[in-house]
């Protein structure tokens, strides 16, 4: 992909814009997103691995809930609506 001598090129431009002092705090501030991430990630695979070993199908937070082998059933329309389907129009 990358050859050495495009690295110190992309490296040497980097250290040129944000200057030789700002590089550490750089560095240690992606250290601390990806520690973050990673960390935020295990939470998210023990907690889908928790829910999913309890059986519970449903979403949390959805107010209704479709189970494997249940048909789904159909709330209708929202708006009012003639008899071919389209919305009523408004008298002029």
């Amino acid at each position: 992909m990358f050859g050495i001598g495009e690295l110190a090129i992309i490296l040497i431009v980097v250290i040129l814009l944000l200057g030789a002092k700002r590089l550490p705090d750089l560095a240690r501030s992606a250290g601390k997103s990806a520690r973050i991430l990673k960390s935020e990630a295990r939470a998210m695979k023990a907690d889908s691995a928790s829910t999913s070993a309890s059986g519970s199908d449903s979403v949390p937070g959805a107010q209704y809930s479709v189970r494997p082998g249940e048909p789904m059933r159909d709330a209708g329309p929202t708006t009012p609506r003639d008899a071919e389907g389209r919305p009523p129009t408004s008298p002029q």
